[in-house]
């Protein structure tokens, strides 16, 4: 069943529309129009990998306004600030991957992230890598599919990042930082203190915190609060009012949780909550499968 998520913006304005194919392990991907603004700034602890199908993408990134148009690779690097709107009146769309650094690690081992830089990439290997995950949202990806594909894309990022090793450079401990990244999961009601994280993971607190920034592109603390984020909006989802899913998720009020979910995704829990419901209840539309409203 397809549903159209509308988002007027007065009258005879165009219809911003939203389409979300359904959550996979790790990853969610995103088919999305707009006509002018998409949305604020903010910043998210995952890769955001894409493309511009039509129209000029604008964006905010590492303090340059940055273009992107059809045939090149929009790389956004985990926890780094963004916006996005049109570059022209015609309005813009596009594909989005979100790729938690967690899962690239498992193909690079316990390297460094890779760093793309400028945000727009160029380079036919990248290009030719996110193939397989910016296909049509309606296109369901199984396990082993999402699993090539999620390897391919690593693999393409640490080419075109390039980066050479430095000499006599200290290798971060991986396996220490998963066991303090698999205790920050286990632990989403509770506080989580770097103590607990450095006698969970085996490793001094201040090594581990190095370490989970340069593997997990983000600070222990900030990757606590995305996933308590990430069960508000289930749970939200779920039918839990917001108040509810804030304690639920370990922040102190609701007032907490909006102040990080606005930072997070550039729009407010209850306006995402609110155009997710329309979209739910829009019924049968001719336009894209959507159920979520624009947050990146």
């Amino acid at each position: 069943m397809s549903v159209i998520l509308k988002a007027h913006r007065g009258a005879g304005a165009a219809v911003d529309w939203i389409d979300r194919a359904p959550q996979a392990g790790g990853i969610e991907r995103i088919e999305a129009f707009f006509h002018h603004t998409a949305y604020d700034l903010h910043r998210h602890d995952t890769y955001a990998i894409g493309r511009t199908l039509s129209g000029v993408q604008s964006f905010h990134y590492r303090r340059s306004l940055r273009n992107s148009v059809p045939g090149t690779t929009m790389v956004l690097h985990p926890d780094e600030a963004h916006d996005g709107q049109a570059g022209t009146d015609e309005g813009f769309r596009y594909r989005m991957v979100y790729v938690e650094p967690a899962l690239f690690q498992q193909a690079l081992g316990g390297k460094a992230l890779p760093f793309v830089e400028g945000g727009i990439s160029h380079d036919p290997r990248l290009f030719a890598a996110t193939e397989g995950l910016l296909q049509a949202i309606d296109c369901a990806l199984d396990p082993l599919e999402q699993d090539d594909a999620i390897f391919e894309l690593a693999m393409a990022l640490d080419a075109v990042a390039g980066a050479a090793p430095q000499a006599g450079k200290r290798r971060a401990d991986y396996q220490a930082a998963e066991r303090a990244r698999q205790y920050i999961h286990d632990s989403l009601d509770h506080a989580v203190t770097l103590d607990d994280l450095a006698m969970a993971s085996g490793r001094d607190k201040w090594s581990l915190s190095r370490d989970f920034r340069t593997l997990f592109g983000t600070s222990p603390h900030r990757y606590l609060t995305m996933r308590r984020l990430d069960l508000v909006r289930r749970l939200a989802t779920e039918g839990r009012p917001l108040a509810d899913a804030a304690a639920a998720a370990g922040f102190t009020d609701q007032s907490h949780m909006t102040r990080h979910f606005t930072k997070a995704w550039g729009i407010s829990p209850s306006r995402w909550l609110k155009m997710l419901n329309l979209a739910t209840n829009a019924g049968p539309a001719s336009g894209p499968r959507s159920g979520f409203i624009a947050s990146r």
